[in-house]
């Protein structure tokens, strides 16, 4: 049985799994063999840095031999960025995190999807008005950078209900085929993967983060701004990070002023920690799907993995119901 959604007819997969666009660990080679697996890989762009973006838009280009694409944090996008990215030619380009209708026409100009992630019905009615060719709707479950309004399960089926005429993507603590059969039963046409991805070999990052996420509970991890204001990054305030605890974060946690005022030596000693892979300093960011996740595999064997759960969840959800 092969799953066939919208998602998998616009480009061709074989499983409705995009790899979410982490940034710093979603590369070009990632991506790629996401694509070559019979997924969507999106590259991390991230907050736009041009050198890091030609080098893993290239791989990406070089790599793929089928559809794939990026992803940029759209509050710090700018006309530059989105041009450099499309002239990659990506097929796809999912925008997060703010309005996209600044660079909604010249993305589809190009022939290329729009993928927009929201993290409520307001957003995703927004998304839909300014062309959006998918609706990624994120449940506070997931790791990295969200909002806390809703959880996966209540926000999937009450975006595409809103968004009828618009494909719905769902994201936030699936890591499995499981999460998968179950978002296609809320009514999205397939999920966004993050944390699963991130703990795989061809993840970029330092490999004792992707052990501490195999090591990790769900509550392991916490939403905070710590680690932004760390970095200097001034996200909008009703986006948080979800990220495992360290000792960096038990420290600083309700002292982010503080902190502010404590940059100078705080922000080269965090720098040193992600350079050395230092996780009791630098930040691993993971959501609450961590219980599901015990290995790292290559990334095509996830995707065989995850696609044949889902497939099996389906099948056996029909003994489920009385003839």
């Amino acid at each position: 049985m092969a799953i066939r959604t919208a998602l998998t007819e616009a480009f061709g997969l074989e499983y409705p799994i995009i790899l979410a666009p982490m940034a710093s660990v979603a590369g070009g080679r990632l991506a790629a063999e996401v694509s070559n697996s019979g997924g969507l890989g999106l590259v991390g762009g991230g907050y736009g840095d041009p050198d890091w973006l030609r080098e893993e838009l290239s791989l990406a280009r070089d790599e793929a031999r089928r559809p794939w694409g990026v992803g940029l944090i759209t509050w710090c996008a700018t006309r530059e960025t989105v041009d450099l990215a499309l002239g990659y030619e990506p097929n796809a380009f999912m925008l997060s995190f703010g309005d996209s209708g600044p660079y909604a026409s010249v993305i589809k100009e190009t022939g290329c999807k729009l993928i927009c992630q929201v993290q409520d019905v307001e957003g995703a009615l927004a998304a839909e008005a300014t062309g959006a060719d998918f609706i990624v709707a994120q449940g506070t479950e997931a790791g990295g950078h969200g909002a806390e309004h809703a959880s996966t399960l209540p926000l999937v089926p009450a975006v595409v209900d809103a968004v009828d005429a618009t494909p719905v993507l769902a994201a936030g603590g699936i890591a499995d085929g499981r999460g998968l059969a179950a978002a296609l039963m809320l009514g999205a046409h397939g999920v966004l993967i993050g944390t699963r991805f991130y703990a795989s070999i061809e993840a970029l990052g330092h490999e004792q983060a992707k052990e501490q996420i195999v090591a990790a509970r769900g509550s392991d991890t916490k939403r905070t701004q710590v680690f932004d204001v760390v970095r200097g990054l001034q996200w909008p305030e009703e986006y948080t990070g979800r990220a495992l605890r360290n000792d960096f974060l038990e420290r600083w946690d309700g002292w982010e002023k503080q902190l502010a005022t404590a940059l100078d030596g705080e922000d080269e000693t965090f720098r040193e920690a992600e350079q050395e892979g230092d996780t009791d300093i630098a930040v691993v960011w993971c959501g609450e799907a961590a219980d599901l996740i015990s290995d790292v595999p290559a990334t095509t064997e996830l995707l065989r993995r995850i696609g044949a759960e889902a497939e099996g969840c389906l099948r056996s959800g029909n003994e489920l119901v009385g003839v």
